[in-house]
C-alpha cells in the first residue's frame, strides 16, 4: 500500500503554444481531475476574493479556467467563499459581494456565478457533526450553506504566509474559509463572543436574536454577555450594526486554532468528492484579508494539484523553502527558524501543527510524491 499521496506540480513557464491558464487545465487533468463525476453535479470552488486594498489575491482568470474546465465536464460550476468574523469588505454578503465585483469577480469574468455560502449575515449554516472520527475539539461544525448544499467541493488556494496559522494553504482555505461566522468564533475562540462596550449603543439587535436570553442591558444601556449561558452561536455579531460584539482573539493557543481548523476542514470534505490547486505566487507574509500586501518573499513558483489538500499544503511549503529569498521584504533582519520561510516570517507559529492533527484525524498524508510536468 503507497503511504504517499500523488501531488502535481507545474513551474509558471509558459509558450507560443500553451498559456498559463492552458497550463493549469493540462495540470488538473494529469492529477485526475476528469476522475471526477461532474454531470449535472453543484461543484463548489472555495477560493478567496481579496480585501479591498489587498492585490496578492488570485486573478479571476485562474478562477474561470477552473470553472470553464468543470462546466466543459458536464458541472454546475459557482465560486464562493464565507464571511469573515472581523470588520472589513467581507462581514455581510452585500459587501462581500461588493468586494469581489470590484476585485475583478464578475459572472462574465469569472465565468460563473458568486455566492456566499453562510448568507446575508453569516448565518445561514449547516451544522455538521464529527462524532465517530478522531476530532478533538470540534463536536458539530457550522459551515456555510452553500458549500454543504454542493456535490463537490474544489479548493483554488492562493499559498501565501499566515500571521497566525504560519501559511494560507488549502486546509486553512477549506477550514476557516467554509466556517460561517459563529464557525470562525468556534474556531479562533472559546467560541464565546466578547462586548466592545464604546462602539455598544444599546439598540438591542443582538438581544432579539438571542435565543439563550445571554444577552441583558445594564444601567448604561449597554448589553452584557453571559458566558455561562451564550451557547456561541454567533448570531449576535452578525447582527450587530456598530460591531460591538467581536470574538477574544488571543483566548487561545495557535495550537488549537491550527487544529480546529483542520477539523473543520475535515467536516467539509468527509463522504463527497473533493480536488484541490494552489498557486504558489505572490507570496506574501500575511493573509489576504489584509486591506494590504507586503512585498513577495520569494520568487513565483508554480501550481500544484491534488486530491490530498494537506499533502499539497507540504509540498507548497517544500517548494518555497527550496526557493530564494527575495531582499527587501517582510524578512529582512528576522532571525532565521531552521530554513523554515514561513516559521522565520512569524515567529510564535508552527504550521506543522496543523499538518500534523490534520493528518491524526484522516485528513491527508505529509509524505507525498511530486510529480512534475513539463
Amino acid at each position: 500500500m503507497n503511504e504517499r499521496s500523488p501531488v502535481y506540480f507545474a513551474d509558471f513557464r509558459a509558450s507560443y503554444t500553451e498559456n498559463l491558464l492552458q497550463k493549469l487545465r493540462r495540470l488538473m487533468k494529469r492529477a485526475g481531475f476528469e476522475s471526477i463525476d461532474l454531470d449535472g453535479k453543484f461543484v463548489a470552488i472555495k477560493m478567496h476574493f481579496g480585501e479591498p486594498g489587498n492585490l496578492a489575491f488570485l486573478r479571476p482568470n485562474w478562477a474561470k479556467a477552473v470553472a470553464d474546465y468543470v462546466r466543459d465536464r458536464g458541472g454546475r460550476p459557482f465560486l464562493t467563499d464565507c464571511n469573515t468574523l472581523y470588520v472589513g469588505g467581507r462581514k455581510n454578503a452585500l459587501d462581500h459581494l461588493d468586494t469581489a465585483e470590484a476585485n475583478g469577480f464578475s459572472t462574465i469574468a469569472a465565468g460563473c456565478h458568486v455566492i456566499i455560502a453562510d448568507g446575508l449575515k453569516g448565518t445561514d449554516e449547516a451544522l455538521v457533526p464529527l462524532d465517530g472520527t478522531p476530532c478533538e475539539y470540534v463536536k458539530e461544525a457550522k459551515i456555510g450553506r452553500a458549500v454543504m448544499d454542493a456535490d463537490v467541493l474544489v479548493s483554488l488556494t492562493h499559498f501565501k504566509g499566515h500571521e497566525m496559522m504560519g501559511v494560507g494553504g488549502a486546509v486553512k482555505n477549506i477550514g476557516m474559509g467554509c466556517g460561517s461566522r459563529a464557525g470562525k468564533l468556534e474556531m479562533h475562540s472559546d467560541g464565546k463572543p466578547v462586548l466592545v462596550a464604546e462602539r455598544c449603543v444599546g439598540c438591542g439587535m443582538c438581544r432579539r436574536v438571542c435565543a439563550h436570553g445571554a444577552l441583558t442591558p445594564g444601567p448604561d444601556r449597554k448589553m452584557r454577555i453571559d458566558h455561562a449561558v451564550c451557547a456561541g452561536c454567533g448570531r449576535c455579531i452578525g447582527v450587530c450594526p456598530r460591531d460591538a460584539l467581536e470574538a477574544e482573539y488571543g483566548a487561545q493557543s495557535a495550537t488549537v486554532l491550527d487544529r480546529k481548523t483542520a477539523e473543520y476542514a475535515l467536516a467539509v470534505l468527509k463522504d463527497r468528492p473533493h480536488f484541490h490547486v494552489a498557486l504558489v505566487r505572490d507570496v506574501s507574509p500575511n493573509c489576504d484579508c489584509h486591506a494590504e500586501n507586503d512585498a513577495p518573499m520569494i520568487p513565483n513558483v508554480g501550481m500544484l494539484a491534488s486530491f490530498d489538500p494537506v499533502a499539497l499544503d507540504v509540498a507548497c511549503v517544500d517548494l518555497c523553502n527550496a526557493a530564494p529569498r527575495l531582499s527587501g521584504t517582510w524578512l529582512d533582519g528576522l532571525a532565521d527558524r531552521g530554513g523554515d520561510v514561513f516559521d522565520t516570517a512569524h515567529d510564535g507559529t508552527r504550521w506543522r501543527d496543523m499538518v500534523d492533527h490534520a493528518v491524526r484525524i484522516g485528513l491527508g498524508r505529509a509524505e507525498y510524491d511530486l510529480v512534475r510536468i513539463g
